[in-house]
């Protein structure tokens, strides 16, 4: 299985700071056994879009975990992007994650991340912070085997 970590941040896309959540989700990704490829877009909603058509449609990643641009400020527009591209939304995912979250911090609630399915892929928003990936992947993880084998069905 192969799958795609995506780091959202304007300020990492320019190279500025260390990106560390996305290189701790690869981490997990790999320790559960699945291929991964990582890369960086700016907070911008059609960029996202773009990056999420081209993992899902080109390169056939059966999943792509985000990471970052789920809060509350104005260019936290990931989960508008990932729904622009989703055929159907998978909400398991992403109320299992604030779920979690909430049970480490009562912030938990701020995050407006989505899960759904584009093609045969799955596309889940984690939290920016490697605490909140962390915290949240042990929720996911443990689904990705089935989700993976649902998808592939005809």
């Amino acid at each position: 299985m192969r799958a795609a970590v995506v780091t959202i941040s304007s300020s990492r896309a320019r190279g500025e700071g260390e990106d560390l959540s996305g290189p701790a989700l690869v981490e997990l990704c790999q320790q559960a056994g699945l291929q991964t490829v990582h890369e960086t877009v700016g907070d911008d909603r059609g960029a996202i879009a773009a990056a999420l058509r081209r993992l899902a449609d080109v390169e056939r990643v059966t999943f792509i975990f985000t990471t970052g641009g789920t809060g509350l400020t104005l260019d936290d527009v990931t989960p508008e992007a990932t729904r622009d591209v989703l055929d159907r939304e998978a909400p398991g995912f992403a109320e299992a994650i604030r779920a979690e979250s909430r049970g480490h911090t009562p912030l938990g609630i701020l995050t407006r991340g989505v899960s759904g399915v584009r093609g045969r892929t799955l596309i889940v928003n984690f939290p920016g912070s490697p605490r909140g990936v962390r915290q949240s992947w042990p929720v996911v993880e443990p689904t990705l085997r089935h989700a993976a084998e649902t998808l592939a069905r005809e």
